[in-house]
């Protein structure tokens, strides 16, 4: 066999070959030329019923690898999961889930995964939303598998789901003053925002999770004080 003279970060690179396909108008032959691309996922014939049915309440369209993702304005989201569910046989709930694009307006956006199975189709939808409104319709009235997704956007990013029957935190405490998939939340938390059980007993908080992290320097194990139980 004969010696490689290329470097490992060159041999590396070769073995970590990633396809990428820009985002574009699907094509026929977009399969070939992704092997991430799946037949399912292109659902052009369910994009022009709904925009017949909803006409300018369906916004953009954008593909890759296959996958339509279809814009919907926010106030017809209900509508538009509905006539999915009843119209178009869209019945499985796949998940759900909320995205920060850390952007001026329209910072975040919301994304809905459904699945008809009977033709093995999947559509993508999602709203996009505003700061200055974090309210969005909820659609679990159409598919109550939505309950904890919904909860846990509003958990982790703040939305308010209009119409949904249990709206409380999913993770957080409720009292809990932040939102931590936010991108402006610290990854290592905000110290004292969420105290922690004490070491022992009968000790104080833990207030901060991140000590070492933060300048302290927290005892280790071994340093410990002993319960009162255990003297």
């Amino acid at each position: 066999m004969p010696e490689d003279d290329r470097s490992p970060d060159q041999r590396e690179d070769e073995a970590l070959k990633f396809h990428y396909t820009p985002a574009a108008e699907a094509r026929p032959d977009q399969k070939q030329d992704n092997p991430h691309a799946k037949g399912t996922t292109h659902v052009p014939e369910v994009i022009d019923a709904l925009k017949g049915e909803f006409g300018e309440a369906i916004g953009p369209v954008e593909s890759y690898a296959n996958e339509d993702t279809v814009f919907v304005e926010k106030a017809r989201l209900r509508e538009v999961c509905r006539f999915l569910k009843e119209e178009q046989n869209f019945a499985y709930f796949s998940d759900a889930g909320g995205i920060d694009r850390f952007t001026d307006e329209e910072r975040y956006e919301m994304f809905y995964n459904l699945v008809n199975l009977d033709d093995q189709k999947r559509i993508r939808l999602k709203v996009r939303i505003d700061e200055a409104d974090m309210h969005v319709p909820s659609v679990t009235d159409v598919y109550r598998a939505a309950n904890w997704n919904e909860r846990e956007a509003y958990d982790m990013f703040g939305f308010t789901f209009d119409g949904h029957p249990d709206l409380r935190r999913m993770y957080m405490p409720e009292d809990f003053e932040y939102h931590p998939l936010r991108k402006e939340f610290p990854l290592l938390g905000v110290p004292g925002s969420l105290p922690l059980p004490p070491q022992t007993p009968e000790g104080e908080l833990t207030m901060d999770p991140f000590a070492a992290a933060h300048g302290s320097k927290p005892a280790k194990s071994y340093e410990e004080p002993r319960s009162v139980d255990e003297e």
